[in-house]
């Protein structure tokens, strides 16, 4: 059984200018979060197109985090270990997906749409049938719910911050009633760990640990907005690339494993031809070059002293 999710997190922003926003939280916040080689690494940013959404960008990414996990999970999981995200952002609809090559029966997909109004609408992502009767909705309050103690940061705390470019804010109770602009993204999680045993537990840790970072990461983009708003989409592209080099510069300094890296640092790509999946997306790949190099993660990850090869 799939643990499904609707969050629906409502902003003082647009929509429109939520397009820059959502770029530069991302990358600012994935930099921030990243240190000792957890974290996020960048290996494809370029373009895509769907026969649906039409022209968009891809990413993947790999998410190392062995030792952010609870101690149940540590245990069923090799020493180095990493989630792979898919994401190919059609604003303002996007999907992400996750998975893992060393559990195989984790998936995690998202699917997002951006409305310019304070979460209103019922079924925003179309949901039918099972899917819609299983769906739970949960609304996520930038400003008064609360972020875990690690995270929290008084200049981020939206009950007093204002923004001095724009003066919006601070988020009085009942904001959602009485600020403008207003916006909301939708999210529906889809979670499942068939895992017998652990399935539910799993299941429900994956759905709080992203509603966590859904809440920190909306919180961050409005008290990041003095940052932000001025920027173009061509300014933020710019930044993220090199706030992404940045990132893989951090995790994978903290490698120990001698040998050249098999990805080269993520910039702005030419489109590529890539590979229709399921849905028709053109999803780019790596070159055959960069795919036969020597990654000495990837050997380690496949010795005999991988968790997998003890199965």
């Amino acid at each position: 059984m799939v643990l499904i999710k609707e969050y629906r997190i409502c902003m003082p922003l647009t929509v429109e200018e939520y397009r820059v926003g959502q770029l530069y939280m991302i990358a600012r916040h994935s930099y921030e979060q990243t240190e000792n080689g957890e974290g996020v690494e960048t290996i494809i940013n370029a373009p895509c197109e769907d026969p649906v959404h039409g022209k968009g960008q891809f990413t993947e990414k790999r998410i190392h985090l062995s030792t952010r996990l609870p101690f149940w999970i540590q245990a069923i999981i090799p020493k180095v270990f990493y989630i792979i995200e898919k994401s190919w952002n059609y604003y303002p609809f996007t999907i992400t997906e996750y998975t893992c090559s060393f559990i195989p029966k984790l998936s995690v997909t998202i699917h997002t749409k951006f409305e310019d109004n304070s979460g209103i609408t019922e079924n925003c992502l179309g949901l039918t049938g099972e899917k819609l009767v299983e769906r739970t909705v949960d609304f996520i309050d930038i400003a008064y719910d609360e972020v875990s103690s690690k995270h929290y940061r008084e200049d981020e705390d939206l009950k007093f911050f204002q923004s001095k470019k724009t003066m919006r804010g601070p988020l009085t109770e009942n904001w959602k009633k009485t600020v403008s602009p207003i916006m909301c993204s939708y999210k529906v999680v889809e979670a499942s760990f068939e895992v017998w045993g652990i399935q539910s537990k799993a299941e429900e840790y994956i759905q709080k640990t992203i509603r966590e970072i859904l809440l920190l990461g909306h919180r961050q983009a409005f008290a990041w907005i003095d940052d932000w708003i001025t920027m173009t989409i061509a300014d933020v592209r710019s930044y993220e690339c090199e706030m992404q080099r940045q990132t893989n510069t951090k995790v994978n300094a903290a490698c120990t494993l001698s040998g050249p890296e098999n990805y080269e640092v993520s910039r702005p790509l030419s489109p590529l031809p890539g590979n229709p999946d399921g849905n028709g997306r053109q999803t780019p790949e790596l070159s055959p070059q960069r795919q036969n190099q020597s990654n000495p993660r990837r050997e380690l990850r496949n010795s005999s002293s991988g968790w997998l090869s003890r199965q």
